[in-house]
């Protein structure tokens, strides 16, 4: 196939594409920099939709960069990088002369109120409690096609909602290492709060099987088949790199250190159980949190 990925230059983005890659699969970026193998954004208004068999969407804005103040300036960055480029994207795949076959947006977990006793799945209700779950249902509003459009019936769409995406080449895992490798790790808060995550290795297989899988649409949840806290994860992590993992960072630093509409994402969880990816004949490389830790520090 030919696989457009908006976002294809980020930890996720890199990944799939080496996956496509290796799977026989042509592969082109969209990325704010012209270079060989991508397009630019702007170039998708101004000159249409490239041909392609699928397109992947996976931009957005670093939203846990805590070298970035919690302001109203950044907010709208965080939701311009996935609103507007989710919906550059769906106007030109709705305005295509041979429209794509797949249509895949990858959002987040955080579409799910918190919770320590609820469980989620891909039917349950959400996107509607804080700003984090509000940018959910506005970002998974934007990748609609219009029914009347040239891809009614035509251009197959799925959302997969991501948790926390654990890699060595990205995301979260590189920066808590040297605090956990001297064996000031821990917990942040009490650790008992829900953390629905994910091998990268696993997310990027949960997309590639929904673009080679004609039957395959609507909302997966790409997260891992097990229930983890926070504190598991410290404990784990610690076990990986054999060191102690008991100092818990407090609540209180972590509302400091990213704001509190950013830490609420960090302190407060929800069990989220990915039943229809299990049901569309997806198998988990990691499904277990110890394994893939240990996959990933290897």
């Amino acid at each position: 196939m030919r696989v457009l990925v908006g976002g294809g230059t980020g930890f996720v983005g890199r990944a799939l594409t080496c996956l496509l890659k290796s799977k026989g699969h042509e592969v082109t970026i969209i990325s704010r920099s012209p270079g060989p193998g991508r397009i630019t954004w702007g170039d998708l208004p101004s000159k249409g939709l490239p041909p392609c068999d699928a397109a992947v969407n996976l931009a957005g804005e670093n939203i846990m960069n805590p070298l970035r103040r919690w302001s109203e300036e950044f907010r709208k960055e965080v939701t311009a990088s996935r609103v507007e480029t989710t919906q550059v994207l769906a106007r030109a795949i709705a305005g295509a002369e041979k429209p794509p076959g797949a249509w895949v947006l990858v959002t987040g977990v955080s579409f799910y109120a918190p919770s320590k006793t609820a469980e989620y799945d891909e039917d349950s209700a959400g996107g509607d409690y804080d700003f984090a779950s509000r940018l959910v249902t506005a970002w998974e509003a934007a990748a609609r096609i219009p029914r009347d459009g040239a891809t009614a019936g035509v251009t197959r769409g799925a959302v997969v909602r991501a948790g926390f995406v654990l890699g060595r080449d990205g995301g979260a895992i590189p920066s808590m290492l040297w605090p956990f490798r001297l064996g000031l790790g821990g917990p942040m808060g009490s650790g008992s709060q829900n953390l629905p995550w994910i091998h990268v290795a696993d997310l990027v297989g949960i997309i590639a099987h929904v673009l080679e899988s004609k039957a395959v649409a609507g909302v997966l949840n790409g997260v891992a088949p097990s229930f983890n806290t926070n504190g598991d994860f410290a404990r784990e992590l610690g076990a990986a790199l054999s060191r102690p993992a008991i100092l818990p960072l407090p609540a209180f630093l972590v509302n400091t250190i990213f704001g509190p509409e950013r830490g609420v994402m960090l302190l407060d969880g929800a069990k989220v159980w990915p039943r229809r990816t299990l049901e569309s004949g997806y198998r988990y490389s990691f499904p277990e949190l110890g394994p893939a830790l240990r996959d990933i520090l290897s």
